[in-house]
């Protein structure tokens, strides 16, 4: 068992780019929506209410994951064919980070809502690759404890570039004006840029290390072939892989809940009136804790199958969500984001190994494209839940308790998934 703990090169360097786009996740869920209301609050020309600015966030989000929901699917098959994967990636990440980093310098609100759209559409389509990736990179026994290390060592690694960002928040002016050393752009300049950095230079390792074993050989007029791919592969699925189907609607309804409070955490202690510094803290202390959690469902995955070990994640997640409706101060919201860091990185993680054990190799990229559909557009249900439940007039409370009947739903469907058969079994059996 000992040996089996051991990573190869290949399984490193995958695991490293969880540790760089964490980066990025963890400043989107923590300072970003921060600097945002910072520069869209107020009573000046072009400046809207706090109200307002929660829902226009969440509609950008919405619209981010629209696109990519779209883009994602012609990508991965465009990446499915030889030598061409870590060209997409390679692509994606540098426009992220460009996007990143200009973020940074954003002087109204609605130039920094673009820019950051930008740059989430490319980290986005970089992950669709990226996921796809795991497939060459490990054995099929291998996947849940590879996959499980990569959100572990990403919440960790995403803690460092993160601290800094925070000091350089501090400095700016953001908790007190007795504490500016520099000017709040600065402050977001400095946090930009380090995040940036960072998302780079720890996915230089997989672009350099990085071999596709799995593809398909390029046909002549592939783009003008590309849709109608697509349609017979979303066809196939329908009619003939039940335990795919079934699955992909199991992780539509359950990872809404997921991708939804990932997005809003910071803008569900903000409405309850909590204090930055607070959240900021406790944002930071479920990093460890999902740190923790992911290496425990890791070597869990040794023991138990991986299916039993996502409904512990969803039922988790729904007891997460129903303890919503109590939160109202700063303890409260601590409980939460433990309950959250618990579940948060294995949830994710065993879904993305298992759907890597269920669909054709050679075709991973187009069928990653696919899976991230069904995610991202949880995620546009769940956002847009936010949005309309914020305009209406309702708290922010209900909103997030609502989401538990998506986890309830995703819970039966991944049990109906479980006893279909494997086309892929078959497959390799005949």
């Amino acid at each position: 068992m000992a040996e089996k703990s051991k990573l190869t090169t290949s399984e490193k360097s995958w695991i490293l780019y969880d540790v760089g786009n964490s980066a990025f996740t963890m400043l989107a869920c923590s300072l970003i929506p921060i600097w945002f209301k910072d520069l869209a609050i107020g009573t000046g020309p072009g400046q809207i209410t706090g109200d307002q600015a929660t829902a226009y966030y969440a509609i950008a989000i919405s619209v981010v994951t629209v696109i990519v929901a779209v883009l994602g699917p012609i990508t991965g098959v465009l990446a499915d064919h030889k030598g061409k994967k870590k060209i997409f990636f390679t692509t994606t990440v540098a426009l992220g980070v460009i996007g990143c980093i200009l973020n940074g310098f954003a002087m109204s609100w609605v130039a920094f809502i673009l820019i950051y759209a930008f740059a989430r559409i490319f980290y986005q389509m970089s992950l669709v690759i990226y996921d796809s990736m795991l497939n060459d990179v490990t054995v099929e026994e291998r996947m849940d404890e590879v996959s499980s290390y990569g959100y572990a060592w990403g919440y960790i690694g995403s803690c460092i570039p993160f601290i800094v960002a925070m000091v350089a928040y501090i400095l700016s002016g953001g908790l007190s004006e007795d504490l500016m050393w520099f000017s709040p752009q600065v402050g977001m300049i400095i946090g930009y840029t380090v995040t940036g950095l960072w998302w780079f230079a720890v996915t230089v390792p997989l672009i350099k290390n990085y071999k596709q074993v799995n593809y398909t050989e390029a046909e002549h007029g592939v783009i003008a072939k590309v849709f109608s791919k697509i349609g017979a592969t979303l066809k196939k699925i329908a009619t003939q892989d039940k335990k795919v189907l079934f699955f992909l609607i199991a992780f539509f309804l359950y990872i809404d809940g997921v991708g939804t409070i990932i997005d809003n955490c910071i803008n569900i202690g903000t409405d309850l009136g909590l204090p930055t510094v607070g959240q900021v803290v406790f944002l930071l202390a479920t990093q460890v804790v999902a740190f923790g959690g992911s290496l425990v469902f890791a070597r869990l995955s040794r023991k138990l199958n991986t299916v039993t070990l996502i409904l512990i994640c969803i039922f988790g997640y729904f007891c997460v969500c129903l303890y919503a409706l109590t939160l109202h101060t700063l303890i409260d919201f601590g409980i939460l984001a433990f309950g959250v860091g618990c579940f948060q990185g294995s949830i994710q993680s065993l879904s993305r190994s298992y759907f890597s054990k269920i669909i054709p190799p050679e075709n991973s990229g187009e069928y990653f494209g696919i899976y991230d559909i069904f995610s991202k557009g949880a995620s546009f249900l769940g956002s847009a839940v936010i949005a309309w439940v914020k305009l209406a007039g309702g708290t922010i409370n209900i909103a997030v308790a609502s989401l538990a009947i998506f986890f309830a739903l995703g819970f039966l469907f991944l049990k109906i998934a479980d006893k279909q058969p494997s086309s892929r079994e078959a497959a390799n059996i005949d």
